[in-house]
């Protein structure tokens, strides 16, 4: 199977550059599986879970918040808004965090707040499903 680049990006870091044989993206459209030559592509991206086979090694997961990938023959790039490997995760944080979400939501005082802390907990609730999968 031909590898291509692929680069996953975040504001805070480089969190993959290497070779790898396919990648699975959440994009807006639903979910896209890209590989070497694949037709160029530029598309949005919806909070969810990217898979990632590198060329050596085995499949590594990361959870990512928004943000669009750039998708070439020769490789794709994928700028999150925000993204965490899945085993970096810690579970009683994540406990805790969608705790004080789901209160944040009940005690919105406008619909804007309501809004962002739903954005908030619907985050956080991709987080826990990527951990149980």
């Amino acid at each position: 199977m031909a590898a291509f680049k692929f680069e996953l990006v975040s504001p805070e870091r480089l969190l993959v550059s290497e070779e790898v044989q396919h990648v699975v993206i959440p994009g807006a459209e639903g979910e896209m599986t890209v590989m070497a030559n694949h037709a160029p592509v530029m598309t949005t991206i919806k909070p969810g879970v990217v898979t990632v086979k590198p060329v050596s090694g085995s499949d590594e997961r990361y959870v990512v918040f928004g943000g669009f990938a750039d998708i070439l023959p020769e490789g794709c790039t994928l700028l999150a808004e925000s993204a965490v490997a899945v085993g970096d995760i810690d579970r009683t944080d994540l406990a805790r965090r969608i705790q004080e979400a789901k209160e944040d939501v009940a005690d919105a005082k406008d619909d804007q707040a309501r809004t962002r802390a739903e954005q908030f907990l619907a985050q956080l609730t991709t987080l826990e499903a990527a951990l149980a999968a």
